[in-house]
């Protein structure tokens, strides 16, 4: 029931337009296509209210079912022997991944109350702020260590140039010498090291001699020469 009249009277006061006769004749051809037979059209007209003579019946008449009246079998006669069926593949939707996070931004932002919507908007500026900083912290980290790759190849190429280029020298100066690099011949260093053990130096039997013995050994033997002379 109306309880404001005014809505009542505001419905009695619309315009109905009639139908036309092309919707009605729409509403014709749909009836006829529902109807089971020609007597099934002619009440089914006269209780809509559609034009029901003799002439639209018959015009109507093509657009009635040809299954009429006749019972509808829910069974074949004849079942098909040994037809395999095949199984229709069964297409699985999976659901979208909910992002919690997410969803409270998004029931935040509309919220009626201003400050819950301010303050998913500054919690969305940071996330941002903090999603930005992660990425240039990330690719600062990844050039580094792509420098960091650089510099060790750049070391390891310095220390192979360095070998190319005293290999040789010291292969000429050495002929003859020990490996030891001080550019002296065995016999010099054995001679080094008799003079070391007669004025109390410990050497070793093989190997490299201390510099500073070889120092001491080489001015006390610049002494000997200029007294000599």
């Amino acid at each position: 029931m109306f309880t404001d009249w005014s809505e009542a009277l505001e419905a009695e006061s619309l315009h109905l337009d009639p139908a036309t006769e092309q919707q009605l004749a729409a509403a014709a051809r749909v009836t006829a296509r529902r109807s089971h037979d020609k007597d099934d059209l002619g009440l089914l007209l006269d209780v809509l209210g559609l034009p029901d003579d003799t002439d639209t019946i018959t015009a109507l008449l093509p657009l009635i079912p040809e299954t009429g009246d006749e019972p509808v079998t829910t069974t074949p006669a004849t079942a098909p022997i040994d037809v395999p069926v095949t199984p229709l593949p069964v297409l699985v939707t999976q659901p979208p991944v909910s992002n919690p996070v997410q969803e409270i931004l998004n029931w935040a932002a509309a919220h009626p109350a201003a400050q819950v919507r301010n303050r998913a908007n500054r919690i969305t500026a940071d996330l941002a702020e903090l999603t930005e900083r992660r990425d240039t912290e990330a690719a600062q980290r990844e050039a580094e260590e792509k420098v960091a790759r650089i510099k060790a190849e750049l070391e390891r190429a310095q220390e192979e140039l360095r070998t190319v280029k005293t290999s040789p020298r010291t292969t000429a100066a050495g002929a003859g010498r020990t490996g030891s690099g001080s550019g002296r011949s065995r016999e010099e260093l054995a001679a080094i090291r008799t003079w070391a053990r007669a004025h109390g130096h410990q050497v070793a039997d093989a190997g490299m001699v201390p510099k500073r013995i070889q120092e001491a050994y080489d001015a006390a033997h610049q002494d000997s020469v200029r007294k000599d002379g």
